[in-house]
């Protein structure tokens, strides 16, 4: 059984950066799709980020293209987020999907495509 953990939330101002760390056990990471989620308060959750399971495929929200990057390393069974230039919208708790397939492009930002779900973690972007 897959397990998932998010950490590397936090404070941070408008344009600062955080990492986010998904980091898994109980299975090999290499055999999942991985996306990246959030939820703001009032809000549903939106699919952020997603990479496929050799690393060669990535997609983006377009409110984070160009900010955001996912990347993974299947040996150390861990998929990262880096955040640079947050915006107060950035604002939420963010989660790490996984799925043992492949998915197609246009299936990555939808949650109900994803089987295992870490527990999240509060981002929080305000000066």
């Amino acid at each position: 059984q897959l397990q998932l953990v998010e950490s590397g939330g936090g404070l941070v101002q408008p344009g600062g950066s955080l990492r986010l760390s998904c980091a898994a056990s109980g299975d090999n990471l290499g055999y999942y799709a991985i996306g990246w989620f959030r939820q703001a308060p009032g809000k549903e959750r939106e699919g952020v980020s997603c990479i496929s399971r050799s690393g060669g495929n990535t997609n983006y929200a377009y409110s984070v293209k160009g900010r955001f990057t996912i990347s993974r390393d299947n040996a150390g069974n861990t998929v990262l987020l880096q955040m640079n230039s947050l915006k107060p919208e950035d604002t939420g708790v963010y989660y790490c999907a996984a799925v043992r397939r492949s998915l197609l492009s246009r299936q990555c930002a939808f949650a109900d495509e994803y089987d295992y779900w870490g527990q999240g973690t509060q981002v929080t972007v305000s000066s």
